[in-house]
């Protein structure tokens, strides 16, 4: 168990990099991290405040965020530059994909209203397979989302604003929300902690959830896998309306290394563990 947490955390820390900047800086989300000294993809600090983002991936053909440090203030093109870069080697190594084809460029974004306009490359649109297509707007939007001033997502293809993405004709208009992509969206979601990151007790695991009666499951396991703590809890909303949660979680001072954060729901049917999603975390 403790080498299969220690590939795990090894496999899924978040590469830190540098971003480009914009025309238009969002607001950062809630709780991201800053500091005086920017790391660029081969961990050089270079000086520059930098802000750690979320990127969207997919696991399980669901999405799944990591960490990624980008630096500079436009922070929404930095965020989509770390997207279209793609996982890295040890990230698909621990199941995580992209349904972004390769070679995508970010020609641009710009926010007006809540509504986040980005240029993308036809590349974007290469390839084929309606889940494919689907995956990859639910990427976009997901990944833009995550800033208190965008909360919906339009998308041109070089330079042409566009309706539907794809052969498949995956529609994209009216501006496309996170609610839109429930069908890709994990019944448990976390997006804090994120894989990797260092947490202390107590921590709060925060994100969002569609589960029976808004009810979820919590438990953390220390590096030999053995339970640390474990409880319950309620999303803000349920059994078919996704809602928010912020879970307090408290473990026994002198634990530390490799730990394992895992949120399911119990089965309405027969009380089986179901939804499991786990996040590799380090216990400081």
């Amino acid at each position: 168990m403790m080498r299969r947490f220690s590939v795990l955390v090894a496999a899924m820390l978040p590469l830190a990099a540098c971003g480009n900047g914009g025309s238009t800086t969002p607001t950062p989300s809630p709780g991201a991290a800053s500091s005086n000294a920017s790391v660029t993809p081969g961990g050089t600090p270079t000086g520059a405040a930098t802000t750690t983002v979320r990127t969207y991936f997919i696991r399980n053909e669901k999405v799944a965020p990591v960490a990624r440090t980008v630096s500079g203030t436009a922070v929404a093109k930095a965020a989509m530059e770390q997207l279209v870069a793609g996982p890295t080697a040890s990230e698909k190594a621990a199941g995580l994909t992209s349904s972004v084809p390769a070679g995508t460029k970010v020609l641009g974004i710009s926010i007006t209203n809540g509504t986040a306009t980005v240029d993308l490359s036809a590349t974007y649109t290469s390839g084929g397979g309606s889940l494919s297509m689907q995956s990859r707007v639910a990427q976009v939007v997901y990944t833009l989302t995550q800033f208190p001033t965008i909360t919906r997502v339009k998308f041109s293809i070089d330079g042409t604003p566009v309706t539907a993405i794809g052969g498949e004709g995956v529609v994209v208009d009216p501006p496309q929300t996170r609610a839109d992509w429930e069908s890709l969206t994990p019944e448990i979601l976390v997006e804090s902690p994120l894989p990797g990151e260092k947490v202390t007790s107590p921590f709060t695991a925060t994100g969002t959830a569609n589960t029976f009666e808004a009810t979820y499951q919590y438990r953390l396991r220390g590096p030999s896998g053995a339970i640390l703590t474990k409880g319950s809890g309620m999303a803000t909303s349920g059994t078919g309306t996704r809602g928010t949660f912020a879970q307090p979680i408290a473990y026994a001072a002198g634990s530390s290394g490799n730990g394992m954060l895992e949120m399911f729901a119990l089965s309405a049917k027969d009380g089986a563990e179901i939804s499991l999603y786990q996040v590799p975390i380090v216990l400081g």
